[in-house]
């Protein structure tokens, strides 16, 4: 099975427990996370922003709670699409089936772009920043929230030790679906190795990159902007 289709077929199926997950194994820091990044790209209440695997919406919620308005979310998943539009926070949201390397909009159609978490699912990581690229506007942002391993050693074994065993463990039992969350810790390791983010946006034609580690090392913020 290739990568996207089996993305898709797993984050299908965990679509009904992945809110609670999420929230459950990060003792709820994601929506710091969320909110921090939001912050350090300064997003406009007049911004258009399209989140990118945008999942069940909580990046798009975040922006919207800061009074953006103008927000269409695109994912792979259709059971998260689904999830995202019944939430209240979402009211008179829009949603697109879509990956990230064929963004079905017109070039600098957006102010701004999130990801959170999502990058490392891209089939096709640079052809999914070269996509960005285009449907930006000129000075246009890219918000990027993603898992790193952290550079603190003492710290990096304690996460690895979690993230490798403990949290398979109980995303195993909760969402009856052991390979979920054995991609998970999978993924960020091969991502970690493999994936230098700054490099590939500097490749795909974006300018003034910024890179913020939260929480001990273990979440990047990556924001880059279009010139």
């Amino acid at each position: 099975m290739d990568k996207k289709n089996r993305v898709k077929r797993i984050f299908d199926g965990i679509s009904r427990r992945y809110d609670f997950l999420n929230h459950f194994l990060s003792a709820g820091i994601d929506f710091y996370w969320r909110r921090k990044s939001l912050k350090l790209t300064g997003i406009s209440k007049n911004a258009k922003l399209l989140d990118v695997a945008c999942g069940t919406g909580d990046f798009a919620i975040a922006a919207k709670k800061r009074g953006v308005d103008q927000i269409i979310g695109a994912d792979l998943s259709i059971n998260m699409l689904k999830i995202f539009n019944k939430k209240r926070d979402w009211s008179n949201g829009n949603v697109v089936q879509s990956v990230a390397e064929e963004i079905p909009f017109k070039d600098s159609s957006f102010t701004n772009i999130t990801v959170a978490f999502g990058v490392r699912n891209f089939f096709d990581i640079l052809e999914g920043f070269k996509s960005f690229f285009r449907v930006l506007e000129l000075r246009g942002k890219v918000t990027i929230l993603e898992f790193r391993l952290p550079s603190n050693s003492m710290i990096r074994k304690l996460y690895s030790f979690y993230f490798n065993t403990v949290l398979p463990k109980i995303g195993k039992v909760i969402s009856k679906d052991k390979e979920a969350y054995t991609y998970l810790p999978e993924s960020v390791n091969e991502f970690d190795e493999k994936i230098n983010i700054p490099e590939l946006l500097t490749r795909a034609g974006f300018s003034n990159i910024e890179n913020h580690s939260l929480t001990f090392g273990i979440v990047q913020v990556v924001i880059a902007e279009k010139l």
